[in-house]
C-alpha cells in the first residue's frame, strides 16, 4: 500500500487521515468542489464518512470537460473571495478527473496557493488524474494548456464511489489502467488481460497496482524531466482526438478514456512501424481495447485536423511533435518523432482491423 509524503490511502484509513489532517491544521475555511453529478451521488457518502464533523462550504460547477476552462476558474475564484477564503483554507476536490484537474489548479493559484485534497469518485480519477500533482485547464480547444505542478495534501481512494458510475465511465478509466500496465511490464499487462474484472477483489487489486505504477514513476520524476514522460503513452494522439471531438459540432464528445484507448492503439501501431514492437502483441493490444471500447470513424479531413491539434501538445520541443512509443511491453521510449503520413497509416490500421 502507498504511504508516502503525499499520502494515497484506501477507504477507512483515508477518511481517518483526512479527519486528522483537518484537526491538526485547524483550517480557517473548508470548501468542497463538486459538479452536478457528484453533488447528488457522492456528497452524501462524503458526509457519512466524515460524520458531518465540520462546516463545509460547497463550490458547485457544471459537469463535463467543456467546463474545464478559465471562465469556470474565474467563477470559483470569485466565490472563494466572497466566502472569505484565505491562505489557511482547504479545498477538497470531490469528483472525477475534471474536478481534480480544475480544483487543484484553483487551489494552487488562489492567493498563490492553498492546500487541497483529492477524493476521486471515478476509476479514471483514482488511477490517474488525482495522482501526481498535475493540475490544469483547457485553453483554446487544447487539453491542459494552462496549469501547475502542485501535490495534494492527501488522496483518499474510496472504492464505494465506483458504484455510482455508469458503465461507460467505469470502462473509460480502464484505458489508463491498460496504459500503466503496458509501460510497466509484461507481467502487469498479462494480469490485466487474463484477470476476471467482474471479481470485486481482483479488480480492486488491479486498481491499486495501477495506482502504484503511476505513483512510483511520479516519485522518481515529479517534474517530468524524463521517466514521467512515459505516462503520456497513448496521450499525444489521444488528447488531440479528445479535443477534436469536443470542439466538433457534428461529433459526440468522447470520454477521456475513450479517446486515450484510440491513442493507445495508434501509438502501439506506430511502435510496431518504428521500433519493431511485436506484431502479435499489437494485435493483442488492439483486440483487448476493442473488446471494451466501440470503434470510432474519422474522415481524412478529421485526421488532418487531429494532426494540426498535435502542435499544442505539451511534450513538443522546437515545434516537433514527440511521441512516447514502446520497444516492447514494459519498455517505453520517449521523444520519438512520427511523420504525418505514418499517423494516417495508424488511423487506417485502427479503422480497418
Amino acid at each position: 500500500m502507498i504511504e508516502r509524503e503525499n499520502l494515497i490511502l484506501p477507504n477507512g484509513k483515508g477518511w481517518i487521515t483526512l479527519a486528522s489532517l483537518i484537526a491538526e491544521k485547524k483550517y480557517s475555511k473548508l470548501f468542497i468542489l463538486v459538479d452536478e453529478n457528484t453533488e447528488i451521488l457522492c456528497l452524501p457518502i462524503f458526509y457519512i464518512k466524515m460524520e458531518e464533523m465540520n462546516e463545509w462550504k460547497i463550490l458547485k460547477i457544471r459537469d463535463g470537460e467543456k467546463n474545464k476552462n478559465i471562465e469556470t476558474c474565474i467563477e470559483l475564484w470569485q466565490e472563494l473571495l466572497l466566502e472569505g477564503a484565505d491562505r489557511h483554507s482547504l479545498v477538497i476536490n470531490l469528483g472525477g478527473g475534471m474536478i481534480s484537474d480544475l480544483g487543484g489548479f484553483i487551489a494552487s493559484t488562489f492567493k498563490r496557493g492553498i492546500d487541497f485534497v483529492n477524493i476521486p469518485t471515478t476509476l479514471l480519477g483514482m488511477v490517474d488524474a488525482s495522482i501526481g500533482g498535475k493540475n490544469g485547464i483547457d485553453f483554446k480547444n487544447a487539453k491542459n494548456q494552462v496549469g501547475t505542478v502542485n501535490q495534494p495534501k492527501l488522496v483518499v481512494i474510496e472504492h464505494s464511489f465506483l458504484k455510482t458510475l455508469p458503465k461507460e465511465q467505469l470502462i473509460s478509466g480502464m484505458a489508463e489502467m491498460m496504459k500503466h500496465s503496458l509501460i510497466s511490464s509484461k507481467d502487469s499487462w498479462n494480469r490485466f488481460v487474463t484477470s476476471d474484472l467482474n471479481d470485486k477483489a481482483i479488480f480492486e487489486n488491479l486498481i491499486w497496482e495501477s495506482i502504484e505504477i503511476k505513483n512510483k514513476i511520479v516519485q522518481r520524476d515529479p517534474l517530468e524531466k524524463g521517466l514521467r514522460k512515459t505516462l503520456n503513452f497513448g496521450h499525444t494522439l489521444g488528447h488531440a482526438i479528445e479535443s477534436h471531438c469536443l470542439d466538433n459540432p457534428y461529433r459526440e464528445a468522447l470520454l477521456h478514456g475513450e479517446a486515450i484507448a484510440i491513442g493507445i492503439i495508434l501509438a502501439t501501431f506506430l511502435s510496431t512501424e518504428l521500433l519493431g514492437f511485436p506484431q502479435n502483441e499489437l494485435l493483442e493490444v488492439y483486440n483487448t481495447i476493442e473488446s471494451y471500447f466501440p470503434k470510432q470513424k474519422f474522415s481524412k479531413n478529421e485526421i488532418s485536423n487531429i494532426i494540426k491539434l498535435l502542435s499544442y501538445d505539451k511534450k513538443n520541443i522546437g515545434g516537433k511533435v514527440l511521441f512516447v512509443l514502446l520497444e516492447e511491453i514494459g519498455k517505453p521510449k520517449t521523444d520519438c518523432f512520427v511523420s504525418d503520413s505514418l499517423i494516417f497509416n495508424a488511423f487506417e490500421f485502427y479503422e480497418k482491423s
